[in-house]
């Protein structure tokens, strides 16, 4: 009796880990590298920034960006494929030094999350020398 009840709990506990990695696997988690080459048309710069963006199954935004070599002034989510440049879809907020992170309640639409899944989404950071950007990234799920 004792084997079966073991055997039963397992057999639950595995579902349950089945069942949060399947919601996990419908989670976009990307890491960017934003650098000037990315943007369109390219920066020279020796700016970079780093970040890692979630976005869920809903399509809420979460993620932040750290930069450096550059004063930001603005960070976001643009739509448009590799090599064009498109509307902000999602502002970033400074939360400190070098730091933008998206606001609380960020959403995507579901065209927004197909554009994502094609690849057409993508991340940068301007500056007062460089007001249409400076830094760039991807984002690919």
């Amino acid at each position: 009796m004792q084997m079966k009840t073991s055997h039963a709990l397992a057999k639950v506990v595995m579902g349950l880990c089945i069942g949060v990695v399947s919601l996990a696997a419908c989670a976009q988690s990307m890491k960017v590298t934003l650098t000037g080459s990315q943007e369109v048309p390219p920066v020279m710069t020796s700016a970079s920034g780093v970040g890692a963006i979630m976005v869920a199954p809903d399509g809420s935004v979460s993620g932040t960006i750290t930069t450096t070599g550059i004063d930001g002034t603005m960070a976001h989510i643009h739509e448009a494929p590799m090599g064009q440049n498109g509307p902000v879809i999602v502002p970033f907020t400074k939360t400190s030094d070098h730091v933008w992170s998206a606001p609380a309640g960020a959403k995507l639409t579901d065209a927004q999350l197909q554009s994502l899944k094609s690849g057409n989404l993508y991340l940068n950071v301007h500056s007062a020398t460089n007001k249409p950007g400076e830094i760039r990234a991807q984002l690919k799920p």
